[in-house]
């Protein structure tokens, strides 16, 4: 109830907005090529939505793998692409991800033919950041995906305690997982990044502690940790009364964050995200970081300044609308300027740290004049820094700055997501 009360009022404060509704309002390629005029460089994000498993606790969009279903989605990513070429016309692509379900599932059966296709049409400046799963990473499929181009590998190990991995139902033991990342790290990525879910139901500081320290032996350059979360739709949301599916007290995920936070400091890592620690003088890994940006392939999202679209999260209705020639586009929503700025402050508060003289150059306006007012209480309370031209967050200010925002991206995410995987064309979704 009290939670209900604070997201609606403080939304509408940073939004100017009752009410945030995508619906099913499909912007035309007139609109998009208008867009696109003003744009300088964007993004791209390839979603392959197929797992060899489906994870209890995993949110995202994804279905079980079919060989047969991929060679389709690989023709079906290919059309959309084309719809993309004289729009984006020689525009650089400054920012490549491949994301999941699991991009390596389709290691053999159509990302290549997919990569090829966007390096032949769009004028790509960057690197390949893609995701992965332990199991999928031998020493042959290691080679392969660096064939591909992929100098960023993300690896999904999410713990490190057998008793942990099989709540998850992770299909690997630690000592497996451990002899893996060793593996991908030998090899030539310029970052090698490990996902490590912490605050797990019945986790111990001792075991955290001896994670953490286990995650820096292994010579990765980059480590996500964040702590468990439930979303309703997914198997551990459904049945989240069981014992090994309940929540930690968000007091014990600060500690047990803290915990991790010292480990990594003193082994030379640095905070480049709220939940992601790099090594000094590693690039980061990580997901787009274009901010704008368009996504390809079932429930790829499309952020073009002052509209954001989404793909049908249905795979199957993803080729179905492609191969009859149409577009995938489910659901958009027109952002004011007020909401720009929100969303614009909302990311700049995950990375930790922002130039405020970006936010003039992207809004015409001061930064202090629009935000300062809320920014000067936070620097009192110790959670930021601020010199004038840069803010900074405190390792407590990120934490307790980012469990604010949780209480609006977990409920907007659960609510669209969660009636975007049950209806492939929703007619409207408001969060």
């Amino acid at each position: 109830m009290v939670e209900s009360f604070f997201r609606k009022n403080l939304g509408r404060l940073f939004t100017g907005e009752k009410e945030i509704a995508l619906e099913n309002r499909i912007p035309s390629f007139e609109e998009l090529d208008s867009k696109f005029r003003d744009i300088q460089e964007l993004g791209v994000y390839l979603h392959i939505p197929f797992c060899d498993q489906i994870c209890p606790y995993c949110p995202y969009n994804k279905e079980i793998y079919h060989s047969q279903v991929a060679k389709r989605y690989t023709n079906a990513v290919k059309k959309e692409i084309d719809f993309y070429v004289d729009i984006f016309g020689n525009k650089p692509v400054t920012s490549f991800y491949i994301g999941g379900g699991t991009p390596t599932t389709m290691l053999y059966s159509g990302i290549q033919d997919i990569l090829l296709y966007i390096y032949d049409r769009f004028n790509m400046q960057c690197e390949i950041h893609m995701e992965s799963h332990p199991n999928h990473l031998s020493a042959d499929n290691l080679n392969a995906i660096m064939s591909l181009g992929v100098k960023n590998l993300s690896i999904g190990v999410e713990s490190l305690q057998n008793r942990h991995l099989k709540n998850l139902r992770r299909p690997y033991d630690a000592a497996e997982v451990i002899d893996t990342v060793k593996r991908a790290v030998s090899k030539n990525f310029k970052c090698v990044n490990v996902d490590f879910i912490f605050a797990l139901p019945t986790q111990t500081c001792q075991e955290i502690e001896q994670a953490g320290h286990t995650l820096v032996e292994m010579g990765v350059d980059q480590i996500a940790a964040y702590p468990l979360f439930r979303f309703p739709y997914t198997k551990m949301g459904s049945e989240g009364n069981e014992s090994i599916f309940k929540l930690s007290t968000i007091l014990k995920r600060r500690k047990m964050l803290g915990i991790l936070e010292k480990i990594f400091y003193k082994a030379g890592f640095e905070r480049t995200s709220v939940w992601a620690f790099t090594r000094k003088g590693i690039p980061k890994y990580c997901s787009v970081t274009i901010p704008l940006y368009i996504g390809l392939g079932a429930s790829g999202g499309s952020y073009l300044q002052d509209v954001f679209y989404l793909n049908t999260f249905n795979a199957a209705e993803y080729i179905k609308a492609l191969e009859s020639g149409k577009m995938a586009f489910a659901l958009s929503l027109d952002l004011s300027v007020k909401m720009q700025m929100a969303g614009w402050l909302y990311w700049r508060i995950y990375e930790t740290r922002f130039i405020k003289g970006d936010f003039n150059k992207r809004f015409g306006k001061d930064f202090d004049l629009v935000y300062g007012k809320y920014m000067k209480p936070l620097a009192f309370l110790g959670f930021l820094k601020d010199d004038g031209e840069q803010i900074v967050l405190s390792d407590r200010g990120t934490f307790w700055l980012h469990a604010f925002e949780d209480l609006f991206s977990i409920d907007y995410v659960s609510t669209l997501w969660g009636t975007s995987k049950q209806e492939p064309w929703p007619t409207k979704v408001t969060l």
